[in-house]
């Protein structure tokens, strides 16, 4: 590895170089999809986005005779340290050309990072927490990716077993076409399950946005608590996030469950508007942010992001309520293409078999890595 060069980044022009990385990495690359650079930079930004203030990061570049070969990020997330009573390190933000050599470089200076600052496992990857993109995809390359979901090329998972790196967890993606949902079952156990728990399902209201975030927030940070590798978000952190979906969210994809007045689960799908955001290829200016709004206007598939139940209802059925009441509004807003489930962990049982129950097929895996 003597002609392979690990550097932190020092300033804007190795910050530049970055986040312009996969551009170069992908660019003959017909899957993937660019994100926003103006997105990326504010994701990065670690003196101003809402995540780094319970969280620590460095950036790494690896450069091969002074062309830069691939980069990464270590991370140190005091929430989930704190939450699951651990010492984890993490690593993001992930690209490498294919040259296990670079990649081995990478996440050794991310372990190093990591464990000088106390970890004792470096586990990835996260962008930069289980609650943004993460995950190495290993099996469905053969398409793009729904909104907020990663993409790599097929040879990750192979870097990522030569430079050591063992399974943590997998991650499911089921997909399928909207139209052709079989929602007749999960219509069934729904009715029932609603009616005997006196549960209310209706869209966020847009008119009271951050009352129905906050409560939302709420529930997100109990309903997943039994989740493997689930993150609390601080509030400030859970309304960024929000105030950023409200300019591409629909209402009545956005549901809450109430008993009385007490929120007791949520359930959230988006359109999928990579569609859209291919086609600019990473820039508003000069004509990306039309291509953005014109085509924003075709999408036709989405992506349930998030679905959770309190304890006390996790069982009860009402789960189903939201999936078939997201079905029938997808299918009323014309979202009748494709329609995707993820992500679900490998040892969710619950949530595994109601997908397979509604006729959707698994077709994407991806997969979370350990290094001890």
């Amino acid at each position: 590895m003597s002609n392979i060069d690990i550097a932190a980044v020092a300033g804007g022009r190795e910050l530049k170089e970055f986040i312009e990385f996969p551009y170069t990495l992908y660019r003959s690359d017909p899957h993937w999809v660019p994100p926003l650079r103006t997105a990326v930079k504010e994701l990065l930004d670690r003196k101003n986005h809402a995540f780094y203030f319970n969280a620590e990061a460095e950036f790494f570049l690896a450069r091969r005779h002074g062309r830069v070969a691939g980069r990464i990020a270590g991370i140190i997330d005091r929430n989930h340290n704190q939450f699951h009573g651990e010492n984890a390190g993490f690593f993001g933000f992930f690209e490498s050309e294919d040259d296990p050599a670079v990649a081995r470089a990478l996440l050794t200076a991310a372990r190093e990072w990591t464990f000088q600052r106390g970890a004792q496992v470096l586990r990835g990857p996260v962008n930069p927490s289980t609650n943004y993109e993460c995950g190495i995809l290993i099996e469905g390359f053969d398409t793009d990716p729904m909104i907020m979901m990663t993409y790599n090329p097929a040879y990750y998972p192979v870097l990522m077993e030569k430079a050591g790196l063992q399974k943590a967890k997998d991650l499911y993606a089921y997909g399928g076409s909207a139209q052709k949902l079989d929602i007749t079952k999960i219509e069934r156990v729904a009715s029932r399950a609603l009616a005997k728990n006196g549960v209310r399902i209706r869209p966020i209201d847009m008119k009271n946005f951050n009352v129905d975030v906050l409560r939302i927030w709420q529930i997100y940070n109990s309903a997943w608590t039994r989740n493997w590798g689930f993150v609390p978000m601080s509030r400030e952190e859970f309304f960024r996030m929000g105030k950023e979906m409200k300019q591409i969210l629909k209402p009545e994809l956005v549901l809450i469950g109430e008993v009385k007045d007490c929120v007791v689960g949520f359930a959230l799908a988006l359109p999928n508007v990579n569609h859209a955001l291919k086609k600019a290829n990473g820039s508003l200016l000069p004509t990306g942010l039309l291509r953005i709004l014109y085509y924003q206007r075709l999408i036709k598939d989405v992506r349930v992001l998030a679905l959770g139940v309190t304890d006390e209802y996790r069982t009860s059925g009402v789960a189903a309520g939201f999936y078939a009441t997201l079905v029938r509004n997808a299918l009323r807003l014309g979202y009748d293409g494709e329609c995707e489930l993820s992500w679900i962990l490998e040892d969710n049982v619950l949530m595994n078999r109601s997908a397979e129950l509604m006729g959707v097929k698994r077709h994407k895996t991806y997969r979370i890595y350990e290094w001890n």
